[in-house]
């Protein structure tokens, strides 16, 4: 499959090479000291795919830390993010080894990334329209993958992906950091060994977002390959509130257009609803009800979801209520008090739209003593990971599976997008987890997928 897949990629080098010569002398040489997988020092090369804020803010920085792996290379489709994301990981480096160092190499097109046998794994921090494709490609080009949630844009997508990555056996993470905070793990530990009793309800506060203006079009950046960044999704007209700041990392406005994500409901809802899912032990399976409603923006550039309440109801009994008009985190109500969990003060970059919670603790009961209690040895724990990214890198080593595998991955991004449905249609949906169906319904089942431009496609 590898071989295929490579002879693929090679018919479009020639373009590549061209077209990133025009955005500024791309690709260039790495040097002698990147160290590959076939030096003894046993080093593994990673590469960034996608470095806009949440790479250059976050993803890079936790894989850079961490000596025996090392970054080799760089990409994006904008041409000064790359140049960016290279100079600062060349400074890393420098500062590191207490000399000069140039070694980054730099791409504007993921595709001639992938023909380097010598890297490793990669680490995808694209917007969300590529996740899938991306991950895809780089399993079948022979990478192992972190991947920054949601997993997909599609549940369809999503089913393909979970596939791909069981069949090329390669080591995949979701960016589901929370699994690798002490209070979500424990959290959850709590409630499957029956502190609070038998599990009845579970509240999900998200934050949200607000609508904007209409945009005016704008001419493209010069180092910008817009065609390629909108990938799958229909053609429109670029303005920069549609992609991101052309200066600096703030957070970008494609979040809040439905044509690259569906909102907060998977921007956050992948975290909180994974949690809940660890809490529930529904990791591998979903609802079976959902309903709820919602506010759209009626103009502007910006139209993702505002105010929602969803409900949702599993097989066991469980029923979850999802809004952004609760306290932000994962609520856990049992027959014998609750459990409420939350990132309290943290965030993974500065513009994490997160309303002030200072003060905020991290881990709260309805009894003080329900969350002094210890795991006893003989009952249920859940994987311990102190850091997202080292947990990953530590399964690259080993080949056992990390903290946030690729089917838990899609079951709550599944989840997510179920609520989403139910938002756009206002009715009650019935779905069949195992066979990853609507019961009965033509319309909701129209949307386990979306029409894709056939150059930047996932082939399912």
């Amino acid at each position: 499959m590898k071989d295929n897949t490579r002879r693929s990629f090679i018919k479009k080098s020639s373009s590549v090479v061209a077209s990133a010569a025009l955005a500024g002398g791309f690709p260039s040489i790495i040097s002698s000291c990147a160290i590959s997988k076939n030096s003894p020092s046993n080093r593994l090369n990673i590469a960034a795919i996608g470095t806009g804020r949440i790479s250059v803010g976050y993803d890079m920085p936790e894989v850079w830390r961490h000596r025996d792996v090392h970054i080799v290379s760089v990409c994006d489709v904008d041409a000064d993010r790359a140049r960016e994301a290279q100079r600062l990981v060349d400074e890393e480096y420098t500062k590191q080894r207490g000399k000069d160092y140039k070694g980054t190499k730099v791409y504007t097109d993921y595709r001639e990334l992938l023909l380097d046998d010598d890297i490793d794994a990669v680490v995808i921090s694209t917007p969300d329209h590529w996740h899938t494709k991306i991950a895809v490609d780089a399993a079948m080009a022979g990478k192992d993958i972190f991947l920054q949630k949601p997993a997909s844009l599609t549940i369809k997508e999503g089913r393909y992906l979970s596939d791909v990555i069981q069949r090329t056996g390669r080591i995949f993470q979701i960016g589901s950091q929370q699994r690798s905070a002490n209070q979500f793990r424990y959290a959850a530990e709590l409630v499957r060994n029956g502190r609070i009793g038998q599990l009845k309800k579970v509240y999900v506060g998200l934050p949200g977002d607000p609508s904007g203006d209409e945009e005016p079009e704008m001419p493209i950046p010069a180092g910008l390959d817009y065609d390629m960044w909108l990938g799958s999704t229909p053609e429109v007209y670029y303005t920069e509130k549609r992609v991101h700041p052309q200066q600096g990392f703030g957070r970008p406005g494609w979040l809040r257009c439905e044509q690259f994500g569906a909102g907060m409901i998977t921007g956050w809802g992948s975290h909180h609803i994974d949690s809940a899912h660890w809490g529930m032990d529904t990791e591998y399976t979903g609802p079976i009800e959902v309903w709820g409603d919602a506010e759209f923006p009626t103009s502007g550039l910006w139209d993702v979801h505002g105010i929602f309440t969803t409900h949702a109801k599993y097989a066991n009994g469980v029923e979850m209520t999802v809004s952004n008009e609760l306290p932000n985190g994962v609520k856990f109500e049992g027959t014998d008090g609750w459990i409420f969990v939350t990132r309290g003060d943290y965030k993974v970059t500065a513009s994490d739209p997160v309303a002030d919670s200072s003060g905020t603790k991290p881990l709260e009961a309805s009894d003080p003593e329900i969350i002094k209690t210890p795991i006893g040895a003989d009952e249920i724990h859940l994987t311990v990971s102190e850091n997202h990214h080292r947990n990953w890198i530590d399964s690259l080593f080993s080949r056992k599976q990390p903290i946030a595998p690729v089917e838990v991955a899609h079951k709550s991004c599944s989840a997510c997008l179920i609520h989403h449905m139910a938002m756009k249609l206002d009715r009650r949906l019935y779905w069949d987890p195992e066979n990853e169906r609507f019961k009965n319904d033509a319309a909701a089942n129209a949307m386990l997928s979306r029409p894709q431009r056939a150059e930047y496609a996932v082939k399912y």
